[in-house]
């Protein structure tokens, strides 16, 4: 069974007119790119591909741009999933996890994220991440995401 890997591709683009990602798996083994606020998350078999069309307005960004490694073999255990790897807010739903209500203000990395960010250091591995990991693209502009060019 070929490797699957979670790649979080968190799409917040600076754009003044809409934009449209497509995302196309070219690799030989299944990726998880997520999209958020617009497109939730996908599956993307080789050879698949997943277009979002990003609303005009929606400003800063995210990204997994370059990552090498095969997360799903090392996933936390209790992160598994079937095929990929979760995140540590979408299993426990803990406000450390998700930087949400108590933590909104004060949200640091856990050492989940840490483990995210070890194996891919571009990616943005938690929601107050360095700036390091943020991307501002031009507006107007329509994109194409390609895994394993």
């Amino acid at each position: 069974m070929a490797p699957s890997i979670l790649l979080p591709l968190f799409l917040l683009v600076a754009v003044a007119d809409a934009a449209t990602f497509t995302i196309t798996n070219r690799c030989q083994y299944t990726v998880w790119p997520a999209a958020v606020p617009s497109g939730g998350g996908a599956k993307l078999d080789p050879g698949q591909t997943w277009t979002i069309d990003v609303p005009a307005g929606t400003t800063g960004g995210r990204g997994g741009p370059r990552c090498a490694a095969a997360i799903t073999p090392q996933c936390p255990g209790e992160l598994r999933a079937a095929g990929g790897c979760n995140s540590a807010c979408t299993v426990f739903r803990e406000d450390k996890y998700c930087c949400t209500g108590s933590a909104a203000n004060s949200c640091g990395p856990t050492s989940y994220s840490e483990f995210f960010k070890r194996l891919c250091p571009d990616a943005y591995s938690y929601p107050k991440d360095d700036p390091s990991s943020t991307y501002t693209c031009p507006g107007g502009t329509n994109y194409h995401v390609i895994f394993c060019p």
